[in-house]
């Protein structure tokens, strides 16, 4: 148990959670975690990830990253660059810390190199899906 879930609902999550990034890569449009949590807790009939909560925020985050561990080795790609803050127009923090972690982006990493970095795995994700 990870976060108050079980191993099942995690993959349940996961499952769901990518086919739903797939289907906005495929829209060429991203999506904001609001919307994602909104979709799963639809599609699965699981409990919401409670935002206001710091424990919630990063089991979003421990989600996403199951995400992109079962996504990246078929696509290169970093699904997890469609999910965005409503609002804004950046990835989350913690998609640079793995992009780190896979040796995708140096570890002193400009907030330009970032920026473009995040701006190319959604261009990439738009012509793969597309």
């Amino acid at each position: 148990m990870v976060y108050g879930r079980e191993d099942e609902d995690w993959n349940d999550l996961t499952r769901v959670g990518l086919g739903f990034l797939v289907e906005r890569a495929k829209l060429g449009r991203p999506t904001s975690y609001t919307e994602l949590n909104t979709t799963l807790t639809q599609r699965t009939g699981l409990r919401p990830f409670d935002f206001s909560r710091a424990d919630e925020r990063a089991a979003m985050g421990h989600l996403l990253g199951l995400i992109v561990e079962r996504s990246f080795p078929l696509t290169g790609l970093m699904i997890s660059a469609l999910v965005m803050y409503l609002g804004e127009n950046d990835a989350g923090s913690g998609f640079y810390v793995l992009a780190t972690d896979l040796g995708l982006l140096p570890a002193r990493a400009s907030e330009d190199e970032k920026f473009d970095f995040w701006i190319g795995q959604v261009n990439g994700l738009y012509a793969h899906y597309g």
